[in-house]
């Protein structure tokens, strides 16, 4: 099941991209006609506003498989295991809730405005909302997934605080964990690199 959200994630990292290239050619586009040749790309404010709303809910998809959300562990990692597990499951049962009310008012907000046309496309407005929905079912996927997880002991202690207090602790302990994968997937090769003279 982690290989299968791992590569959801990729999936949608590649989309990420895309949506960036795209704004960037359409407003660096716009721009250039503009000052350069009296013109420019209608849809260019309407798409990359839209692309924008997209890139943001989509990059929250990933910092929550990433536990990549800044948050305080200043009580919990002090606490025992069972301490810890009962905030765990406390935490995703509220973010599970707050999930559930992200869902219902986008589902709401596209249903009520799937037949308002935006202006300048003409697309359907609840595009715009549908960022909304699409957040909500992944994270609430990958919440119930890690509270299974939590239930059923599949946790390693270390796991059971998901939350950094630093964008830089968060990637030491990424490249720490990275490396430890390495080493123990190559444990034949750093032996023989050993013995050599």
């Amino acid at each position: 099941m982690n290989r299968i959200l791992d590569l959801f994630c990729r999936g949608i990292e590649v989309l990420i991209a895309i949506a960036l290239l795209i704004m960037v050619v359409l407003v660096f586009g716009n721009v250039v006609l503009r000052y350069g040749f009296n013109s420019g790309i209608t849809v260019s404010e309407e798409v990359s506003r839209w692309l924008f709303v997209w890139l943001t809910f989509l990059g929250a998809i990933v910092a929550m498989r990433e536990h990549a959300h800044l948050g305080s562990d200043m009580l919990v990692s002090r606490l025992p295991v069972l301490g810890k597990k009962i905030f765990l499951v406390v935490g995703h049962l509220l973010m599970l809730f707050i999930t559930w009310l992200i869902f219902s008012g986008a589902l709401q907000q596209a249903r009520i405005n799937a037949d308002v046309a935006a202006p300048v496309t003409g697309a359907p407005v609840a595009i715009f909302y549908s960022a909304g929905i699409v957040f909500a079912v992944a994270t609430g996927i990958f919440l119930i997934y890690e509270l299974f997880l939590a239930l059923t002991g599949k946790l390693r202690d270390d796991e059971l605080v998901m939350v950094k207090e630093s964008e830089e602790q968060g990637e030491l302990e990424a490249l720490q964990a990275e490396l430890a994968r390495e080493n123990a997937t190559t444990p034949g090769h750093m032996k023989s690199d050993a013995r050599k003279p």
